[in-house]
Parts: structure tokens; C-alpha cells; sequence
């Protein structure tokens, strides 16, 4: 499970696309959260019988953007590695 930051709607929004990337293996890992900046390294999970199910590192960024503009508009940055 992702760590948690000292924000409560960024904490939801890591978890959900934790949920969302570990239902085919993978994790996110916290690397920093500042102020306005979030940076996130995701592993990508392996599914044999359905590759394209598992999501891409830029699908990821999109999601937790997107996530972050509705539920924590404070974070203006996003960066995933």
C-alpha cells in the first residue's frame, strides 16, 4: 500500500489508483509530497493473458492528474516515474 501524506484528499486519490493498478499486480510508491507537488514511482504489474489490461505508465499519469484536479486542485504538479 502507498504511504500516506499529511493531505487527506491526496491520500484518497493515491489509493484509489492503487487499487486500481494492483488489481493487475502493480504498486505505487510515494517519492515525495510537497506543498503542491506529488511525485509517484509506479511498477507495473504482469498479466500474461491480458497485457493491454495492465495500465501504462502514462495512463497512470493521466488517472492520478485527472484524480488529483477533482478531489486535491492545491497539487498542481504530478509527476510519475
Amino acid at each position: 500500500m502507498v504511504a500516506t501524506t499529511s493531505n487527506d484528499k491526496v491520500d484518497f486519490v493515491l489509493q484509489q489508483i492503487e487499487i486500481m493498478v494492483a488489481s493487475e499486480g502493480g504498486s505505487l510508491e510515494l517519492v515525495s509530497a510537497a506543498d503542491d507537488a506529488l511525485t509517484v514511482r509506479y511498477i507495473p504489474g504482469v498479466n500474461e493473458e491480458c497485457p493491454e489490461c495492465v495500465p501504462s505508465l502514462e495512463q497512470v499519469t493521466q488517472f492520478l492528474t485527472a484524480s488529483l484536479q477533482i478531489h486535491a486542485p492545491e497539487i498542481s504538479s504530478v509527476e510519475v516515474s
